[in-house]
Parts: C-alpha cells; structure tokens; sequence
C-alpha cells in the first residue's frame, strides 16, 4: 500500500495551538526516559514494552468506552493498525529499552533526537505536502546540536556504552519516522481512536513474545516502586501521550509532530530544575537556546519578516 499522500499544497507554519501540543507532549515524553530507567532495573525490556502498551490499551478501551468515539471505527483499518503498532510501539519501545540496559538517559535522548532528521527524509520522499526545505535541515541540525550540548558532561560520560546499544536507539528512530508516514494514513479517524487501536494491536503482538521470551513465572514480581514508574509510563507518557500525538500529525503533519523528540530533553532537564532541585548549568542553558533557535528557524516566520 502506497503511504504517499494525495497532492497537496506544501504545508505552512504551526499554529499557536499546535506549538502548544508539541511542547506539551515533549513535558509529558521527557519523563518516559526516568520512568522506563527505574523499570529496567527490575523487568525485562520486553516485558515492560508489555506492560506499558497493555495498561495503556485498557485505559484508552475504558475511555473510549464511556466518553467515544465508538472502537469500532478502528475495525476497517485493523491491518494498518498493526503495522502502525509494529513501527510506532513494538519495534521501538524495545530498541529503546534494550539500550537503555547499557546507555544512560543522555545519550539515549540525544540519539532519539535524530528522529526529526530520518523524517524529514522520508516525507520529502513520499508525501508531496512535506517537502525538502533548507529551514528545516538547518533547524534540525540545531535542535541535535543543542540536545548534545544540553547534556554535556553526561553525554561524554555515556559515549563509552556498546555500539549495538547505540545503533539500538538510532534505529527506533528510523522506526518512529516511518510509523509518521503511516500515521498519515488515518485522516478521518479521530486521534483516541488511532492512539487505542495502536496500543492494542500492540498488545495482541506482545503478548505471545513475552511469553516465548520468558513465560509468566515471575513476570509480575516487581517492587512497588517500579510498578508505579509502569503506571506513569503506561498512563501518562503512553495513553494521554498518543492522544495529543496523533492529534499533532493530523494538524501538523509527520516532519513537525516529529519535533517532539527536540523538546523531550529540554522538558528532562527543566523537571529536574522545578521538582527536584536539581540547578541548570551554562552547558545546559547553551543547549536549550541552540534548540530553541533550531525550533524558530524550521518554523520559518521570524526569519521570513527579516
């Protein structure tokens, strides 16, 4: 099946709405990378790629169920429901996990960061609204920039990590850049329902594979504390994150929803700074204005006006 959009005209800037969903959905994604570290330490990343899209699943089924739009508007599109799962969730979620059993959250962030890039190549490739454009390349360039700028010392402290664990991590960013494309696919289907036919045949995919993995004994032998680091990663960073996701594609496009992965690390380190007292360095503030000035010059406007 063809993932090429009809002919459209190229879209223009994000609106004030959409730049709200994007930092929005960066605050609640930056905390998945603490989460899924606690989770690691005491459950396999298979297991947990599991229990993440499976309580998500049954939260968004239980919303769907009281508030709608009916589920059963996913049922014509259950085929490219699974590969969205296969692209979006399974492959990534795993990738990510498994290379976080031997990177730090740094570097993992950084490498998520090169998400838009893949994007970008994809979209000028097969969609005719999301173009090529010398903005774009240039404000990605700057947004990983700032990302390896913004994590400064700690980057340098994880560059050590085994190569499979980075090019794990390179390669669930190829992963999340053509689950966009196919994303584009669901015009017409509101954004709760993509986001829980998502889940759930990511479910039905994880289930079998644990269980060959690993089988059920001991499968939920976990300490509280981790079982509420699956809850916030289940609940917020995947059910409430997919919603405003999917929300962001439609209204955006893949190339900008994909920016996402730029402001997750600004919001790691600005949650430190407001919960956890942790203080902000120049590096880290360097990082964040090289970020900010990458997001400006894909948007495109302030420049436009010069």
């Amino acid at each position: 099946m063809s993932i090429t959009a009809a002919a459209a005209p190229t879209r223009g800037p994000m609106t004030l709405r959409d730049w709200a969903q994007l930092l929005l959905l960066g605050a609640i994604w930056g905390g998945s990378f603490f989460f899924a570290r606690i989770a690691v330490s005491e459950i396999h990343p298979l297991a947990l790629v599991l229990f993440r899209v499976a309580i998500a699943a049954i939260a968004l089924q239980l919303y769907l169920a009281v508030r709608g739009p009916s589920f059963r508007l996913a049922l014509p599109h259950a085929g490219l429901f699974f590969l969205l799962a296969l692209t979006n969730n399974v492959v990534p979620f795993s990738l990510i996990f498994a290379g976080q059993t031997q990177l730090g959250a740094g570097v993992a962030s950084v490498l998520n960061a090169t998400t838009p890039f893949w994007t970008l190549i994809l979209a000028n490739a097969l969609t005719t609204d999301e173009k090529l454009s010398w903005n774009k390349l240039a404000g990605i360039a700057l947004g990983v920039a700032g990302t390896a700028v913004m994590i400064g010392p700690g980057l340098l402290a994880g560059l050590g990590g085994p190569v499979w664990a980075k090019f794990a991590l390179i390669g669930a960013s190829l992963s999340y850049a053509v689950a966009l494309m196919i994303a584009r696919r669901f015009k017409g289907v509101p954004s709760p329902v993509v986001a829980t036919g998502q889940l759930t045949a990511s479910t039905i995919i994880m289930i079998p594979v644990v269980l060959i993995a690993y089988g059920p004994a001991g499968l939920f032998s976990v300490s509280p504390p981790v079982w509420a680091a699956v809850l916030g990663l289940a609940l917020l960073s995947t059910a409430f994150a997919y919603i405003l996701y999917f929300n962001l594609v439609v209204s955006a496009g893949a190339t900008n929803a994909s920016l996402v992965t730029l402001v997750v690390p600004v919001s790691a380190v600005l949650l430190g700074f407001l919960f956890l007292g942790e203080r902000l360095a120049m590096f880290e503030i360097g990082g964040m204005t090289l970020i900010g000035l990458g997001l400006v010059t894909i948007d495109g406007r302030l420049f436009g006006k010069w």
